[in-house]
């Protein structure tokens, strides 16, 4: 067990960090992921407010349609990353990232305050359900023993309010942190416990600690929030251009768009990059160097990857060596060693886009 953001967060079980990373690739493992912030925004501008916060077009999702989107500063830097959910329950479902809970909060009632005073129709609820994430390509089979609906129909980024094995109240959304197919159920914090032994009953199921999840993630070239993006990083820097919604871009109505529209054409001086390398792990601020050994930008994120028996990791590189095939260098223990800018996801992701 380790502290994480006053939690207290299982590292591994008794499985290795490496069988439990394979466990999820091949069969489905379950993460206890209760310590994030889930939120609900109720009201008739409920729409307009979360707009008002993100980068994302909310708008235009259909009913139980989620996105990944970004809180950005005036600076155009990123202050937390998030999924939201336009349910057809009357409110908009937000889960975003423990480690940023307190100021996400903060940053959500501040806005709330502003919205209400200019006469606006909006309220937050902060919910007290926990939050299991079942996650692998059996995650399907072993689910739709305890659900009603057929869950061909719930595809990547789209959500139903079910019982699950009989609990009641229960929010399923078809989107997880693995690459992989998965789910991420909302359930009251009263039975949670009962639902989890209802799904490691499977053979199929095992517990996943936080050391599967990162390589997990990492495989699939997603973002740790305080790693690979903070308050310094813009959408654009980061690669992440693609959640922005157009209509926004035009509109440049978002936090932070005087900054991040205009980089978007003009290019940055800085981008996050993939890299493999073999020989030593790569890990966090490890130097990344050019072939002639200067320093042109630092890891963010690195690890042995059990998939693919090689190095992965991200970063951030000078532009002009952002392109995928680029020769570079690490500098581990003092020591160059070769790497090359490489394609994410570094594993293909396996997300359920319908039959």
């Amino acid at each position: 067990m380790v502290e994480f953001a006053g939690w207290s967060m299982p590292v591994q079980y008794n499985d290795s960090h490496i069988n439990s990373h394979m466990h999820t690739r091949q069969h489905c493992s379950i993460f206890d992921v209760s310590h994030m912030l889930q939120t609900k925004v109720y009201g008739r501008d409920r729409v307009k407010f979360i707009e008002s916060l993100i980068v994302g077009d909310i708008a235009e999702l259909k009913d139980n349609q989620g996105t990944l989107s970004l809180f950005t500063n005036t600076k155009g830097g990123i202050i937390d990353d998030l999924i939201v959910t336009k349910t057809d329950q009357g409110y908009v479902y937000v889960v975003s990232n423990a480690g940023c809970a307190d100021k996400d909060s903060a940053h959500m009632q501040a806005r709330l305050q502003e919205f209400k005073a200019a006469g606006h129709d909006v309220d937050l609820e902060f919910m007290e359900e926990s939050l299991i994430a079942l996650q692998g390509p059996s995650m399907a089979q072993v689910l739709q023993k305890g659900v009603g609906d057929d869950l061909r129909k719930l595809t990547f980024m789209t959500s139903v309010l079910t019982p699950v094995f009989g609990i009641q109240g229960c929010r399923v959304t078809r989107c997880g942190y693995t690459g992989e197919d998965g789910v991420e159920i909302s359930v009251p914090s009263g039975d949670v416990v009962s639902l989890t032994e209802k799904l490691l009953a499977d053979s199929e199921v095992k517990l996943a600690g936080l050391g599967a999840r990162d390589s997990l993630r990492l495989e699939a070239g997603l973002c740790l929030y305080g790693n690979d993006i903070d308050e310094t990083t813009t959408p654009v820097e980061a690669s992440l251009v693609w959640t922005i919604g157009k209509r926004r871009r035009q509109a440049q109505d978002f936090p932070g768009a005087d900054i991040i529209v205009p980089q978007i054409k003009a290019k940055t001086q800085r981008k996050r990059v993939g890299l493999i390398s073999n020989g030593p792990p790569v890990r966090q601020h490890t130097p990344i160097l050019s072939s002639d050994g200067r320093v042109i930008g630092e890891v963010t994120s690195g690890c042995p990857s059990p998939c693919l028996k090689q190095n992965v990791a991200m970063g951030y590189v000078e532009a002009g060596f952002s392109k995928v095939g680029t020769s570079i260098q690490v500098e581990v223990r003092k020591k160059a060693v070769p790497a090359v800018v490489s394609k994410m996801p570094f594993v293909p992701t396996k997300y359920y886009m319908g039959q």
